[in-house]
């Protein structure tokens, strides 16, 4: 029988993990079980000012997005600027911490090196110039969505990092601030999608590192749509040695016809605990019935025969291709490689490539290596 989420947060408060890892698909409800778990734990209460109450609980999620806002200069279309909400958190990040130029550093290291935030003095705008090769610069840009998402995940991984080390100090007299001092959780939806593959790798690692460094009670629960990021923080935390039958720490969350959901323990990573395959299977499977291929396709393909030669322990994705392995590899490529994905445009498939992709699609389905996977454990 399905839950609700708030029954689904009471299930994760009730655990007494230091970390909890959840996949879900886009579209699922990670985000309104971050705001249900921050509700159970710090409920509103009429009449009272958030700035009164304890902190405890830290989240991130689309919803701290609403902390910045663009004035975008309407009437001189010249002036941009990303202004930042008052609030206690980017008060003490910026003007008691000074992590001004840390959040400059990250930022640029995730985006370009070339583009850089600017802070007013009161620290509640931030405007954006874009160096150039002429030694001239681009002032008050505006700066893409993505590019937005990466800063304020900086800002608040700036906040965490600073919360980590200060409760580090056992002692609450020695601390540098005590407004952390009853924090219970730290809650991470979805940090900074956007990412290519080497920076979410290098940002999960990060995340990691953070929480093995935390030697205080603080317990930390993260959720993720993206398959790659969680298997870097499964392995980097070593889950897999926590993560028992009966006692998991690792979930898929699901979501039923009826509206309901399952929060259901796997063991291992996402190669073999929960069936991201079938959710690629199935998309592919629509493309090819509505014949509506796209670029895109190919890439999922590939990440199908991956995620199939991984689970069977085969050294190269392509050693599952048919006969005339080279050709269909490098067809593959072509479609799938970051230049194509990024700047450099492809046409779009032709009809023999979409032959291509049904014809590789219905190999693998066909052959005895989804019969072997689907009798394995996912």
């Amino acid at each position: 029988m399905g839950k609700t989420l708030t029954e689904i947060a009471q299930t994760l408060k009730d655990t007494d993990k230091k970390v909890q890892l959840i996949y879900a698909f886009n579209g699922v409800g990670k985000t309104r079980l971050s705001c249900e778990f921050k509700e159970l734990i710090a409920p509103k209460t009429e009449g009272e000012e958030e700035e009164e109450k304890p902190i405890k609980v830290l989240y991130y999620n689309a919803f701290t997005e609403d902390l910045f806002y663009w004035d975008n200069d309407l009437d001189e279309d010249t002036n941009r600027k990303l202004i930042i909400h008052p609030n206690s958190f980017t008060d003490w990040i910026f003007k008691d911490q000074g992590q001004e130029s840390n959040v400059i550093t990250h930022f640029q290291h995730y985006t370009n090196d070339k583009l850089t935030p600017s802070f007013n003095e009161d620290f509640n705008e931030i405007t954006f110039s874009l160096e150039r090769g002429d030694d001239n610069k681009i002032d008050n840009i505006k700066i893409s969505k993505g590019e937005e998402s990466c800063l304020i995940w900086c800002v608040f991984f700036s906040l965490i990092k600073l919360v980590v080390d200060t409760l580090n100090e056992s002692e609450p007299a020695n601390r540098d601030t005590n407004q952390f001092d009853e924090l219970e959780y730290i809650f991470i939806d979805d940090p900074i999608s956007s990412l290519d593959e080497n920076h979410l790798i290098e940002l999960a690692v990060n995340i990691a590192e953070l929480i093995k460094s935390s030697q205080s009670k603080v317990k930390f629960i993260i959720t993720t749509h993206n398959p790659l990021f969680y298997n870097v923080l499964y392995n980097e935390l070593e889950l897999k040695k926590k993560n028992k039958k009966g006692n998991e720490c690792c979930y898929l969350l699901n979501k039923d016809d009826d509206g309901t959901y399952k929060l259901d323990g796997k063991l291992g990573d996402s190669n073999k605990s929960f069936s991201y395959h079938l959710h690629l299977m199935q998309i592919l499977q629509d493309a090819v019935d509505n014949n509506s291929i796209e670029k895109y396709h190919f890439m999922l393909l590939r990440n199908l025969y991956e995620k199939t030669a991984n689970f069977l322990d085969y050294p190269q994705w392509s050693d599952l291709l048919p006969d005339d392995k080279k050709t269909y590899y490098n067809r593959i490529i072509q479609f799938t490689s970051h230049s194509t994905l990024s700047n450099e445009a492809i046409p779009e498939p032709t009809v023999p490539e979409k032959n291509t992709l049904k014809l590789l699609f219905k190999h693998l389905v066909d052959t005895n290596y989804y019969t072997e996977e689907q009798n394995g454990t996912v």
